[in-house]
């Protein structure tokens, strides 16, 4: 028996780029469907995340005019993360792969995902061949980033981002991790199951803009560090420990100093260690209040979203 295919895409004011995603997609369903690996029922969820423009409307067109699509309209914009959860927490087939609306990822990739599949695989990672496509300084802090993410002991995927599949069963593992804190990227490794990638070559938008400015790219970063490590924590208790250890041979020193007739004259050296002291207390609170942040959300188990109406709702009142 063939499974069906979900395609998970969030969507945050697409209107520009969405008729041309959904024609796309809804080709490779066809395609993959006549060769028969995969059924004939497969869709493309659409998530609207909050989206100011007519991007529901688009969406809620595109379902009545074929089956092949279905949509979900958010009460607000929750972000990538927790659009993505949203679509997850309602696919109902075989198989789901999620891909963003602008189509950077390559769609043909996804022929590759459901062979890997058949092969026994449960997850199966598109990752980027290289990064040639972004800005220095894009390639640069992503390069850290990762490798920042491996020395705290994330498990992760390098140059993977959101597009991927998960069998049905890696999929309710996935959706069993109810943390607030969302970060897919570093969640999805923990569940285990066969695991393979794809690598492909990701093309630039075609249509509107991108939605992951540099703000947004660094609080996920913070998310995924605060999320999956604890390393920041140990690193403030080495430091701590580290400036006491000095602190307490210069306390030797001082007195010595003073116990043999050379005190130590001048206020800069004093200052300069208060300062610097200063700093690093600020630092370390810094980082124990993002932990305790993430605490306070998680305890408050707040949901992480709140779907507005669905196009079988808008089909059922049509």
């Amino acid at each position: 028996m063939l499974p069906a295919l979900t395609l998970v895409v969030p969507c945050y004011n697409e209107e520009e780029s969405l008729p041309i995603t959904a024609a796309t997609l809804a080709a490779k369903l066809e395609e993959l469907a006549a060769k028969e690996r995969i059924d004939a029922s497969s869709r493309v969820l659409f998530v609207d995340d909050g989206s100011a423009d007519g991007t529901w409307s688009i969406i809620n067109s595109l379902s009545k005019s074929s089956r092949g699509f279905t949509g979900i309209k958010l009460s607000r914009n929750v972000g990538h993360q927790n659009a993505l959860i949203a679509g997850l927490e309602h696919v109902t087939s075989e198989i789901c792969i999620s891909i963003d609306a602008d189509l950077q990822d390559d769609v043909n990739a996804i022929d590759a995902m459901v062979e890997h599949y058949h092969d026994g695989f449960q997850v199966v990672y598109g990752v980027r061949r290289d990064r040639s496509s972004d800005s220095l300084f894009k390639r640069k802090t992503a390069k850290a980033f990762y490798s920042l993410m491996s020395k705290l002991g994330v498990e992760s995927v390098d140059n993977h981002a959101d597009f991927r599949l998960l069998s049905a069963k890696a999929l309710k593992a996935l959706l069993s991790l109810r943390e607030t804190n969302v970060y897919l990227r570093g969640m999805v490794p923990l569940v285990g199951f066969p695991a393979s990638s794809v690598y492909y070559d990701r093309s630039a938008r075609f249509a509107g803009e991108s939605k992951y400015p540099f703000r947004k790219m660094l609080a996920l970063a913070i998310h995924g560090v605060t999320s999956l490590s604890v390393a920041p924590l140990r690193l403030i208790a080495i430091l701590g420990l580290t400036i006491s250890f000095f602190a307490g041979v210069l306390s030797i020193w001082v007195i010595a100093s003073k116990l043999f007739g050379h005190p130590t004259q001048g206020w800069a050296s004093t200052t300069l260690v208060t300062f610097f002291m200063g700093g690093v207390q600020m630092l370390a609170l810094g980082v124990v209040g993002e932990y305790i942040g993430c605490i306070y959300l998680e305890v408050k188990r707040r949901p992480k979203y709140f779907v507005e109406r669905t196009t079988k709702d808008e089909n059922c009142q049509g």
